[in-house]
């Protein structure tokens, strides 16, 4: 039997009537305890590195840059690769996964957000989760939302504003809400 973690990474509908729910539970409030901690002092670049690293489960490199205050629910279902800027302001809801490659530039108040709530009104506090996949040198854009099971592809710019609800393909330029096709990044 699959456990609710494998479950919810699976897409598959999570209630909070599950038996297993407490253990998200738990889970999200030790992180919104760490990023409290995180968001309420005024800390050295390595230091926002180390909270950034115990809210996602694994060492950050330090060729990331991360600007606090930072928000998100999970944290462990985040994956961060090199040289990647994360500005302030940025709100993560990783509970579907959020993969975030080399050389990716997310600017202030950037959404991430993998999870939706079910439709039917009878069990509206049920989630499904859709991973979030961000490619290789891609930047998103000041207050852009990214919605659940988006890929940003290889180098492609997400524009200020934009709400991203569809797949982005790689060296590809997208503004507006909902995102559209705006041009070609010259190769």
């Amino acid at each position: 039997m699959k456990s609710i973690f494998e479950r919810e990474l699976a897409g598959e509908l999570i209630s909070t009537d599950d038996p297993e729910y407490q253990q998200i539970l738990d889970i999200i409030t030790e992180t919104m305890n760490t990023c409290r901690e995180l968001n309420s002092g005024v800390h050295t670049s390595e230091e926002n590195l180390e909270y950034l690293s115990r809210i996602i489960g694994k060492e950050v490199d330090e060729s990331v840059f991360f600007m606090p205050p930072f928000y998100v629910d999970y944290g462990k279902n985040i994956s961060i690769g090199k040289g990647v800027v994360i500005q302030q302001l940025c709100t993560f809801m990783d509970r579907g996964g959020i993969t975030i490659e080399d050389g990716v530039f997310i600017a202030p108040k950037v959404n991430l957000t993998t999870l939706n709530h079910d439709f039917n009104p009878e069990n509206r506090s049920g989630t499904y989760a859709k991973p979030i996949h961000i490619k290789k040198n891609a930047w998103i854009g000041i207050a852009a939302t990214i919605l659940p099971g988006i890929t940003i592809g290889e180098n492609s710019i997400v524009g200020a504003g934009s709400v991203v609800t569809k797949d982005v393909p790689d060296n590809t330029i997208v503004a507006g809400n909902p995102a559209q096709f705006i041009k070609k990044i010259d190769e």
